[in-house]
């Protein structure tokens, strides 16, 4: 039995690799038709989760079929995220931590070992899931920090079970705190480009990819600024890239924004620089999957210098240390730049979680490459060849954006702007935030 539920389809055949089969009564596909319907806000789920049960939205099939795919362990989940199922750094973080939520609740009753032996496994488990998609730091981040709680509750209770629960409920939080995390960032980011925009009063915005309720449990990040602009009615329009090879901006975005009924115009990649030129463009604003945060802090304080551009010799290789420098997807990169030579402002909408204050600079990001299908194919290599066989193929998940492109990092907790010197202090601001009562 294949586990897919499709709820609406708008055409009968498209061949696509699926994961693992699962058997699934058919109350839980009705549940999660309820549970999609109940949206408050009206907004698309990419997560569709109730305790023991999760369902993800397959963004390969959009937007021309609205799919369901039953999750029901940590293999699911992994094949989800790297089959790009799920995609968008928040989301993938969610969904990895409750595909592990799952997995245990179904046998959490019947584990007989020690609660140490319990934190291992989960550890082993979490530890497996990042390996899905290294880039995001959202997904390692979370990986750590549920590591690392549930070694302190395993440390203080007699079962095993109790290692579970508390494992359930810290996934089960991720996702609730990501939707108003979300919305921060849209209130926080439209206030501070009306506050820049001077005497315009309408703003047309150019996005990236897709950072909306697609990308993450709701709302979204660069795309929740956007419906921010759009709900404070001072939106004029919206532009999204296609987004290739995988074109989540043609596909995802455009069918977010068309949902949402906010006025929007899809263009080609290569589009990008003219419409720019025609003064059509007031700001860039795009995701993020890590932003370096420079974590050379002991080198930093000796020296008395700003953890901003520092320059690092290790194993024979010269780096610049800069706060800010940011990956994201493929493509970003010649946005900023032409942004850049327009002086148009190019902001980065993104979570704290995002933000890897372990990594020196954007140089030591690791960066995933895709399989050569995505542009030998179409659809993202699920279609038909388009391209010359024998052609080798390079194809670069993300780029990354030296912080010297950025003008400002807008967060949950606030906008990061640039300091004196023209550089960003993400640590001071982060150590701010750490301070507070």
């Amino acid at each position: 039995m294949i586990m897919i539920f499709i709820y609406q389809i708008h055409r009968t055949q498209q061949p696509s690799r699926q994961l693992k089969p699962t058997p699934v009564p058919e109350e839980n596909a009705a549940a999660a038709e309820m549970a999609a319907k109940a949206d408050p806000d009206g907004a698309l789920q990419s997560i569709i989760y109730r305790r023991g049960s999760l369902r993800l939205l397959d963004q390969r099939k959009l937007p021309l079929e609205t799919v369901y795919v039953e999750i029901r362990n940590s293999e699911d989940g992994w094949n989800a995220i790297r089959d790009m199922v799920v995609r968008g750094a928040p989301a993938i973080a969610i969904a990895a931590a409750l595909a592990l939520a799952v997995e245990v609740f179904s046998y959490m009753e019947s584990y007989l070992s020690a609660p140490l032996d319990a934190s291992s496994f989960l550890g082993q488990k979490l530890e497996y899931l990042v390996s899905s998609r290294p880039t995001a730091v959202n997904l390692s981040d979370a990986a750590t920090k549920l590591e690392a709680l549930m070694q302190e509750v395993a440390a203080s209770c007699s079962a095993a079970k109790e290692v579970f629960q508390a494992y359930i409920e810290a996934a089960e939080s991720m996702l609730e705190e990501d939707v108003a995390s979300n919305k921060s960032i849209g209130s926080y980011g439209a206030s501070f480009l009306q506050s820049q925009a001077k005497d315009l009063k309408k703003l047309s915005i150019l996005t990236h990819c897709n950072t909306g309720s697609l990308a993450t449990a709701g709302y979204g990040t660069a795309l929740g600024v956007i419906r921010s602009l759009h709900e404070n009615g001072i939106l004029e329009t919206a532009y999204c890239t296609e987004t290739r090879p995988y074109n989540q901006g043609s596909r995802l975005t455009a069918f977010e924004l068309v949902h949402d009924n906010i006025p929007a115009t899809l263009i080609a990649d290569s589009a990008a620089a003219a419409l720019m030129k025609a003064g059509r463009v007031n700001g860039v604003i795009v995701g993020a999957d890590r932003v370096a945060a420079n974590g050379i802090n002991l080198l930093i304080e000796f020296f008395s210098l700003p953890n901003l551009v520092m320059v690092l010799w290790e194993r024979g290789q010269l780096y610049m240390l800069r706060a800010g420098d940011t990956a994201n997807k493929i493509g970003t990169y010649s946005l900023a730049l032409c942004a850049k030579h327009h002086g148009i402002p190019f902001y980065v909408a993104a979570p704290l979680t995002s933000i890897d204050l372990s990594l020196s600079s954007g140089e030591r990001i690791v960066i995933e490459e895709r399989s050569p299908k995505e542009l030998l194919f179409s659809r993202g290599g699920l279609g038909e060849q388009v391209a010359a066989s024998g052609i080798s193929v390079w194809n670069p998940a993300f780029d990354v954006t030296p912080a010297e492109l950025i003008s400002g990092i807008i967060t949950e907790k606030g906008v990061i702007r640039k300091a004196g010197n023209d550089a960003f202090d993400i640590k001071t601001f982060v150590g701010k935030l750490a301070d507070r009562p």
